[in-house]
C-alpha cells in the first residue's frame, strides 16, 4: 500500500479539476496544468475531494499510483500559491542581471552569462547576489534552478558561487605553511 497514494487531495477554492480518460487538468489563478494518468491508477473526483485507486496490484502499479497522487498535489498546490527557489550568489564581482525576461550573469568568465527565460517562469533579483526563481511548475522552477547553480557552483575554499538559500556549504581549509625548521 502507498502511504501517499492513498491520501485524498483537497480541491481549494480557486482551483478546478477536471478528470478526463487517461488525464487530469488542473486550472487556477496562475493557469492550468494537464498529467498524465500513469499505468495501473484511476482517479475519482467527488465534491472537492480527489481520490486514487490502484487497479492491479504489480509493483509498477503501486509505484504509479504514489507517483500520480503527488504530482496532482504539486499542481494544485503550484496552481494555488506557486513555488520558489532561492539561489545566492557569493564572490568579488559576481552578479546577476536581468535582461529583457531572462538573465545576464557575471560569474568571473571573460563574457557575461545569458540564461533566457522559460514560459512559465519569473525570476527576481535583490541585490545583484539574491535570486528568486517562481513558477507553478515545481519540476520546472527545480530545474532551472539546477541548470543556473550549475553555472557557477559554489566552491569549498572560498565559498564562491551560487548555492541555495538552504544549502550549508562545508568550507575546506587551504594550504597551510610549514614553519622551517
Amino acid at each position: 500500500m502507498s502511504k501517499i497514494g492513498k491520501k485524498p487531495i483537497q480541491i481549494p477554492d480557486g482551483v478546478s479539476v477536471n478528470v478526463d480518460a487517461g488525464e487530469i487538468t488542473v486550472k487556477g489563478k496562475e493557469g492550468s496544468m494537464t498529467i498524465k494518468i500513469l499505468d495501473g491508477v484511476s482517479a475519482k473526483l467527488e465534491g472537492s475531494e480527489l481520490t486514487f485507486d490502484v487497479l492491479r496490484n504489480s509493483k509498477q502499479a503501486r509505484s504509479n499510483w504514489g507517483t500520480v497522487r503527488a504530482l496532482v498535489a504539486n499542481a494544485v498546490k503550484g496552481l494555488q500559491e506557486g513555488f520558489e527557489k532561492t539561489l545566492v550568489l557569493e564572490g568579488v564581482g559576481f552578479r546577476v542581471m536581468k535582461e529583457g525576461d531572462g538573465l545576464a550573469l557575471a560569474l568571473g568568465y571573460s563574457h557575461p552569462v545569458k540564461y533566457a527565460a522559460m514560459p512559465g517562469i519569473n525570476f527576481e533579483i535583490e541585490k545583484n547576489s539574491i535570486l528568486k526563481i517562481k513558477g507553478c511548475d515545481k519540476a520546472l522552477v527545480g530545474k532551472v534552478a539546477a541548470e543556473i547553480r550549475a553555472m557557477r557552483k559554489v566552491e569549498p575554499y572560498k565559498g564562491k558561487g551560487f548555492r541555495y538559500s538552504d544549502e550549508i556549504v562545508r568550507r575546506k581549509a587551504g594550504k597551510k605553511s610549514v614553519g622551517s625548521s
